[in-house]
């Protein structure tokens, strides 16, 4: 009897020690996913998982998860701050998004929510038309800050309301912010990126290019809240119009290219400030509203709206 409650206790002591290590291996920091992974792996360098959904539930919030080698990693809904990162050693991560959206950012129902910090980065994140069309690329309904670096966005060409955009940021709680960085969206039914929240943020090197939809924007900044800044970026071959602004809106355009759009730039209730930006063989150069100038901007060759006849000047050189 001695010997036997002493056994026990060691024995019941290293079960809970193993069930200890076995959360704390579960929630590591960082974990790692292969197309030829399997999501009943620890996600573990080693042994890493198949798709982004299994490795979230592994990985520790503020975590990072990386992609190993090329593949098909799925579409992901993310509730907690944590990064997925493609990879560019041997290829780019890869999401496929039929009927869906690529990546959901929504950590409303967290303990903390509205808190989350979101980084995805390397990713090729496809719609995959024509039969099941995506919904949305990547779409954000709650969270602090997320940042897009470095993606491929295309292909959502789903005509549903408020599918078809490349980004949509569609948060309701003020306080929240967005970058965009060296990123290409491309051939997507709506807007390439509409910032719809009370947010934040700056768009720098991206490329919106075949936004198919006629009458919206590539860029559409569109809350009463919103101030965003786009600079050194491109509305290419967009049916509406390039950059938008409306509903008290403030959008900055620093150093842009608005080309072969249905319109240039437009303001509707909102306000934009343009500078040392090329409007140039679209329909429309420059549309209704409050469209303020630095006077060091290239506006000419479009069809109609070659001047800033709905603004005024800003300190002009």
């Amino acid at each position: 009897m001695n010997t036997v409650r002493p056994l026990l206790r060691a024995l019941a002591i290293g079960m809970f020690l193993f069930a200890f290590a076995s959360i704390g291996y579960g929630q590591a920091t960082r974990t790692w996913v292969s197309g030829v992974g399997d999501d009943v792996n620890p996600c573990s360098r080693t042994a890493p998982c198949k798709t982004f959904a299994g490795a979230i539930s592994k990985t520790a919030a503020g975590g990072e998860i990386d992609a190993l080698d090329p593949g098909g990693f799925g579409a992901i809904t993310i509730t907690k701050s944590i990064t997925l990162d493609g990879g560019t050693g041997q290829g780019w991560a890869s999401i496929l998004a039929s009927a869906t959206h690529g990546v959901s950012v929504n950590d409303s129902l967290s303990a903390s929510p509205n808190q989350s910090v979101v980084i995805l980065r390397n990713l090729s994140i496809n719609g995959a038309p024509p039969t099941q069309p995506g919904l949305n690329g990547v779409r954000i309904s709650a969270a602090k800050h997320v940042s897009v670096e470095n993606c491929n966005i295309f292909g959502f060409m789903n005509t549903g309301a408020g599918n078809g955009r490349g980004i949509s940021d569609v948060r309701t709680v003020a306080g929240g912010t967005i970058m965009v960085t060296d990123t290409n969206i491309e051939n997507n039914f709506s807007n390439g990126i509409a910032i719809l929240g009370p947010v934040t943020g700056t768009i720098e090197n991206v490329r919106i290019i075949r936004s198919t939809q006629a009458g919206t924007a590539a860029l559409a900044v569109d809350n009463a809240s919103a101030r965003i800044t786009v600079k050194n970026s491109t509305a290419a071959n967009n049916s509406g119009i390039g950059f938008f602004a409306g509903s008290g809106a403030e959008l900055n355009v620093e150093n842009c290219v608005a080309v072969h759009n249905g319109t240039g730039l437009s303001a509707g209730a909102g306000t934009i400030r343009v500078s040392n930006t090329q409007i140039t063989n679209n329909t429309t150069g420059i549309g209704a509203g409050t469209i303020r100038t630095y006077q060091n901007n290239k506006v000419e060759g479009n069809a109609g709206g070659n001047v800033f006849a709905g603004g005024s000047q800003i300190n002009p050189l």
